[in-house]
């Protein structure tokens, strides 16, 4: 059973030139190391009338924006065995050492899922 994992966090707008380049770099290390796909999202239309809108459930401040991302696996087991590489990938650990990040990583909403409809 394919399996995901899903990311939403607010990111500073001023900060989302190196939220991409960190994303990139990101991106392909997950894809070098075996993940299906890769997505990073950046919100456009997030003040809806329906459910809870994202900048509320977020607790937007001014000038952040959400991410919505995610990362595709064949199984669990698929992506127990990526991320055990990617976080011994010298480029992810390289680019988060003593670096500030470009958003909060405390407010930053994070799960596996199990995919229930794959059309």
């Amino acid at each position: 059973m394919r399996y995901v994992d899903g990311f939403v966090l607010p990111v500073p707008k001023k900060n989302l030139k190196a939220y991409a380049k960190l994303a990139l770099l990101a991106g392909k290390v997950w894809k070098e190391h075996g993940a299906l796909e890769y997505f990073e999202c950046i919100g456009e239309e997030l003040d809806q009338k329906c459910g809870m809108p994202f900048p509320k459930y977020c607790k937007l401040k001014a000038g952040e924006t959400v991410v919505f991302s995610w990362i595709l696996y064949k199984s669990k087991a698929h992506r127990d065995k990526v991320n055990a590489k990617v976080m011994k990938d010298p480029r992810i650990t390289e680019s988060m050492q003593g670096k500030k990040m470009p958003f909060d990583m405390k407010r930053m909403a994070y799960g596996g899922f199990e995919v229930l409809v794959d059309l």
